[in-house]
């Protein structure tokens, strides 16, 4: 345990924001996840849960919790797949 003060608030912070940010990606793989089955099975309301995954992955970005590439990726990535079940 640090024995500054001003550490020992940033470890309380840390553990608060390692919270935080652990629901958001949780919530994220759960949305994608289904989005990916959708795309898989080509499920009728896939095109929602690709527009519910794209916002969650925007969401994470915009939040920090995710990079900005790393974002971009994986929305290219599930639109191209998509595009290519709606073929």
């Amino acid at each position: 345990m640090p024995n500054i003060k001003s550490q020992m608030e940033r470890v309380v912070l840390s553990k608060k924001e390692t919270l935080h940010n652990k629901a958001i990606k949780s919530n994220l793989k759960t949305v994608v996840k289904k989005a990916d089955a959708a795309i898989a099975e080509n499920a009728a309301d896939k095109d929602a849960a690709v527009k519910v995954a794209v916002s969650a992955i925007a969401k994470a970005q915009s939040k920090g919790v995710l990079h900005k590439n790393t974002a971009a990726r994986k929305i290219s990535r599930m639109a191209k797949r998509a595009n290519k079940a709606n073929a």
